[in-house]
């Protein structure tokens, strides 16, 4: 018997390598680098274009076209940028469980292209937009509930193509690349600096040139602008059909996992972990794992339960569960465990942004009631070209510190980053409420003016203040410093946090975090506009920023934002990086190592 296995195990091998050596001299998966670039990175870019040159200056297109009052703006901005950023969860599974990228950004793209079209058709023909207000008239007539159906399909569209564009973008590029060769690794990294580079320079476009023909020239022409460059990253993502890697959905493995322990774990609640031994734990690990082996810790020691071999579970020959609803390997329940470390500093993210969001929604309201002019000539800067000096603070920032503080930090600190990814999150969670702080009092500054020497009247807002725009650029800045700390580092927590099956996840987690801040912005807004409406010191946010006190809004966000610095050095303090085990018995667990795939499963082959 021994004989014929061995001899049976032979052939598999001789076979398996035969496999290997051909696989070697005809490679299925065709890796085309680089020569698939112009038709990803032009789809980026021109779709980056196109978004973000409608996206930049809306808050102003509801304002002055839709004839919508500042608060109503602002909340359907953050409404529609908080669905935008949880649809990618939706997204992401639909992506990694049916679809696959290829497919997921095609139908995407095009649904951002629709959106696009629906948003510049209600500039372009007339009677899609409520009537112009005349300067001299202080009342407008507002949108009929068509013309507002018709706005809000457009978002809708967005948001769809949001769900796949987001998630999938910037892991579709990746995939074009064999990471197993030097040559596939240096494109990989090549094409991480290219991505964030046109992220940046649509930024750059669209916040200074697109926003000043929306503002100064057409707005239809502006906006169809965008809709036009959406065409063409439709058309040049179409283009390179043929020569793309199409990586295959993998479908709901991880999502499953994290249920089956859930499950399980409640199943078997009743059992006492202290009369089991360590042996008594499954311990199995499939070969098709990807993920790296993780060791026991004593945190959440209420999902090893989930792991617990009783009489009534079942062993498959291979050392698999025979029903994996009834018996988690231990590896999955601390793959389960790293998820949960990390819900609460993710949700310490939720509130960070809430500072972020203001810069990007109320400060265009201070900018059109300021002096926006350059260097006392007539040209202005436009209310939401602002936002660039926080963009340009980032850009500026991320090679100083990559180049400069990284390598002096690590001379000291002897860290592989100079310091932990939390300490970085620590340190822009501190910006963040110095930035919340100028604000209000660059705020008060403007207003004080506003009240006390007018320059002019802003239509269907107020007085506008001598202080010039220029003196928003302090708060922008810090701002920009406190996304290169706290989002930047975020994102390098996630990845390198969550188990490797559980990458798309990881982003998906992070866009739900904007998610949830825009949503809190709003809530914010609505309740702050409601109780101060009838308060002696009157409405903090009126339509006239100089009636009220934005100033105190400000401040009330300072203040949340030091309460959630000091719940997050809490959360930092608890938290276990994946790999950190600590286990109160001397006989904690080791998982096996586990191998990782080299190969990946490729549509058509």
């Amino acid at each position: 018997m021994n004989h014929i296995e061995k001899r049976e195990s032979g052939v598999e091998t001789m076979e398996k390598n035969e496999k290997e050596s051909v696989t070697d001299e005809e490679p299925k998966v065709k890796y085309r680098g680089w020569k698939v670039m112009p038709f990803i990175i032009g789809n980026e870019t021109f779709e980056k274009l196109g978004t973000i040159g409608t996206l930049a200056n809306l808050l102003v297109y509801l304002t002055t076209v839709f004839n919508l009052s500042s608060i109503t703006a602002t909340n359907i901005i953050n409404i529609f940028n908080g669905s935008a950023s949880l649809s990618t969860l939706l997204g992401a599974f639909l992506c990694d469980t049916y679809f696959g990228r290829y497919k997921t950004l095609g139908f995407s793209t095009i649904a951002s292209f629709l959106g696009l079209l629906v948003i510049q058709l209600t500039a372009w023909i007339k009677k899609m937009h409520p009537p112009e207000c005349g300067r001299e008239k202080m009342t407008c007539t507002g949108p009929t509930a068509g013309q507002m159906a018709f706005l809000l399909a457009g978002f809708g569209l967005l948001i769809v193509g949001a769900a796949g564009i987001r998630p999938c973008n910037l892991a579709f590029g990746v995939d074009q690349f064999n990471p197993n060769t030097e040559s596939g690794k240096k494109g990989i990294n090549s094409f991480f600096n290219w991505y964030f580079f046109t992220y940046t320079f649509a930024v750059m476009v669209s916040s200074s040139l697109i926003v000043y023909i929306q503002s100064n020239v057409s707005w239809a022409v502006g906006l169809g602008i965008p809709a036009a460059l959406m065409l063409i990253s439709c058309a040049l993502f179409y283009s390179g059909t043929k020569y793309y890697v199409k990586v295959k959905a993998t479908g709901p493995a991880p999502v499953t996992s994290i249920v089956q322990v859930i499950v399980v774990a409640i199943k078997k609640r009743s059992l006492n972990l202290q009369q089991f031994t360590w042996d008594s734990l499954f311990t199995y690990i499939s070969p098709q794992s990807i993920n790296s082996k993780l060791p026991h810790t004593s945190q959440f020691r209420f999902l090893d339960k989930a792991a617990i071999i009783t009489p009534e579970d079942g062993i498959n020959p291979d050392g698999s569960a025979s029903d994996p609803w009834r018996l988690c390997s231990m590896q999955q329940v601390e793959e389960m465990k790293c998820l949960l470390r990390l819900i609460p500093i993710w949700f310490s993210g939720i509130f960070f942004y809430v500072a972020l969001v203001q810069q990007s929604t109320m400060l265009i309201f201070q900018a059109l009631q300021s002096d926006r002019s350059v260097l006392n000539t007539s040209f202005k800067i436009p209310a939401a070209s602002y936002t660039i000096f926080q963009m340009m603070s980032l850009t500026i920032w991320l090679p100083i510190y990559d180049r400069i503080i990284v390598p002096s930090l690590q001379r000291v600190t002897k860290k592989e980053g100079g310091i932990t990814v939390l300490q970085r999150m620590g340190i822009g969670m501190f910006l963040s409420i110095l930035c919340m702080m100028l604000s209000g009092v660059v705020e008060e500054r403007r207003r004080t003016l506003a009240l006390n020497n007018p320059i002019g009247v802003e239509p269907r807002k107020g007085a506008i203040s001598p202080m010039s725009g220029l003196w928003l650029i302090p708060q922008l800045t810090l701002a920009g410093l406190a996304d290169a700390f706290t989002v930047v580092g975020q994102v390098e927590f996630f990845y390198k946090q969550f188990p490797e099956n559980m990458k798309s996840l990881a982003g998906s987690l992070f866009f739900c975090g904007l998610a949830g801040s825009s949503y809190l912005s709003s809530l914010l807004i609505s309740i702050i506009h409601k109780l101060t409406a009838k308060s002696s010191t009157g409405n903090w946010l009126p339509q006239d920023l100089n009636k009220g006190r934005l100033d105190y809004f400000y401040y009330v966000i300072t203040v949340i934002e030091v309460v959630n610095l000091g719940y997050f050095i809490l959360c930092a303090k608890w938290y276990k990086y994946k790999g950190d085990g600590t286990s109160s018995s001397s006989n904690s667990i080791e998982l096996d190592q586990v191998s990782k795939q080299s190969e990946k499963t490729v549509n058509g082959v």
